[in-house]
């Protein structure tokens, strides 16, 4: 028996839909586990960073991309291949200073929120999609990259797009090694 071409699409399509189901659901539970908007923001990001460190050794493996020689290069790669392969979406890249330490990546479109209309005047400072961050500070700690990621804008917030801030914390030339 063969499968039909559009199967694997389909498939695929369940699972995200899925995952952002789980993922609200997740979210819920910890807001009525814990009073604190902070409280759930740090936990959303701690369970991101343990997914980050993981996450990582699967992306190199089937993304088989170089090494990155500069942060431009590598938030382009976590734009254009790493949102890409995981969350179907390519955000765009832009970088905020001159030192080029720092860079947003701007989501047009943000499929963890596909089924949320809006946060609970309640929960005004909870940080729905913070999970991303700590898989993004995770999988660049796992690869020698120290980093602060943070969301700058979110459209649950009533912000024009959703825009995620990376500051790596080192200079580039603090990552090179001496070789004897």
């Amino acid at each position: 028996m063969s499968r039909s071409p559009g199967r694997k699409q389909e498939n695929h399509k369940i699972s995200r839909e899925l995952f952002v189901l789980t993922y609200g659901a997740l979210v819920a539970q910890l807001c009525k586990d814990y009073e604190k908007d902070e409280d759930v923001n740090a936990c959303l990001d701690r369970m991101g960073y343990s997914i980050g460190i993981r996450l990582i050794d699967d992306f190199l493996a089937r993304s088989a991309v170089k090494r990155c020689r500069s942060y431009s290069e590598t938030a382009d790669m976590i734009a254009q291949v790493a949102f890409k392969m995981y969350l179907g979406v390519t955000p765009s890249v832009s970088c905020n200073s001159a030192m080029g330490n720092e860079f947003s990546l701007i989501l047009d479109k943000n499929p963890l929120v596909d089924f949320v209309e809006e946060l609970p005047a309640e929960r005004a400072s909870l940080c729905y999609c913070n999970l991303l961050c700590g898989v993004i500070r995770g999988a660049l700690e796992m690869v020698h990259l120290a980093a602060e990621v943070t969301f700058l804008q979110d459209r649950l917030k009533g912000d024009a797009v959703t825009e995620i801030g990376i500051t790596f914390l080192r200079k580039p030339e603090d990552r090179k090694h001496k070789r004897n």
